[in-house]
């Protein structure tokens, strides 16, 4: 296996890491509209994630920064082939941002309700549209001779695609509401398995349909071990939360993210970004990748820069391991 072969593998996994942590707040924000009762539940469900939700997002600024040095040709066609959904999804992180320092920063009700819609709609919109970003690149989208994406917008919003954009944003939303009810105490926490059985069940027969989907189109042997396993992880924690197993829940449903991520990886092998004009101008691990020895350096950057990271984040939520609930909300008490 050459460099640029590890180098696939890597951003991988951390688009893995990423979309196992990042999809939990996402599914947080979503829920706050649509298990929250009242203004003290929604900010326990906020302060579930509240620790731990910018640090999620340094796996994206990793995943995007490794694309640009060890693969520049597939990070210049991406960004500005995909430019408007990738500056969508960037404003809505940065107001979601925003959102969460400055939502209690006044007690006014407006301003407050305000700042809620901002995190129910930032975090709604960047979960539909990784989907259906994923969904483009794996299907493949037209790009020319040159290495030049010339498709537009509305050719991104194909079926295919908007189906992984529902898989992802209905995925995300149960990973969301097993980790409020590993999180919690209280009727939220009975409420968040209830809400969790729900959302599994439509996500079970959405997954299974666009993994059935890119199987039969790109997959192989390896595709196919990957997606029985995403399938067989996700069913898993279907039975874990109604049992009232929250834990092994909320890891099969990380199994499940990982195994369908790696399987949309690995029927993109050796391909980055396949050419649906022809199969000649695709961008492949070989001609999108940096040199030798660029990739050399990243890779030792990468061992160091990683290892302190996945450290720092292991104590940040072994810290704030504990459950809450209404009562920890100082408002409530009054």
């Amino acid at each position: 296996m050459q460099l640029h072969d590890i180098w696939f593998v890597l951003i991988a996994v951390l688009w893995i890491g990423y979309f196992f942590l990042e999809g939990f707040d996402f599914g947080i924000g979503v829920l706050t509209k649509l298990l929250a009762r009242n203004r003290v539940e929604k900010r326990v469900l906020i302060n579930t994630i509240g620790p731990v939700w910018d640090g999620n997002e340094v796996w994206l600024l990793t995943a995007g920064g490794a694309t640009f040095a060890a693969f520049p040709e597939w990070y210049a066609t991406l960004f500005s082939g995909f430019y408007l959904p990738l500056l969508l999804i960037l404003v809505c992180l940065i107001v979601r941002g925003v959102a969460f320092e400055y939502r209690a920063k006044r007690p006014e009700e407006r301003w407050q309700t305000n700042w809620e819609h901002a995190i129910f709609w930032t975090s709604l919109i960047p979960a539909v549209m990784w989907g259906v970003a994923f969904g483009n690149i794996v299907r493949g989208v037209e790009i020319d001779a040159h290495k030049e994406y010339v498709g537009s917008f509305f050719d991104l919003l194909n079926p295919y695609a908007i189906l992984g954009g529902l898989v992802t944003l209905t995925l995300f939303t149960f990973h969301g509401a097993v980790f409020a009810s590993l999180k919690t105490v209280g009727d939220i926490r009975v409420r968040a398995r209830k809400a969790a059985l729900g959302l599994g069940l439509v996500t079970a027969v959405l997954a299974l349909g666009f993994l059935l989907w890119t199987q039969a189109d790109k997959g192989d042997g390896k595709s196919l071990i990957a997606m029985v396993v995403a399938v067989l992880a996700l069913l898993g924690a279907i039975v874990a939360i109604k049992a009232g197993r929250e834990g092994w829940s909320f890891a099969l449903s990380g199994v499940t993210i990982a195994a369908a991520v790696a399987m949309l990886f690995l029927t993109l092998f050796p391909n980055v970004m396949p050419s649906s004009l022809n199969e000649e101008w695709s961008l492949t691990v070989t001609n999108a990748s940096s040199s030798p020895y660029t990739l050399r350096i990243m890779t030792w950057c990468a061992v160091i820069a990683t290892s302190v990271v996945l450290l720092y984040q292991g104590w940040t939520y072994w810290v704030f391991r504990k459950r809450i609930g209404t009562q920890h909300i100082a408002d409530a008490a009054h």
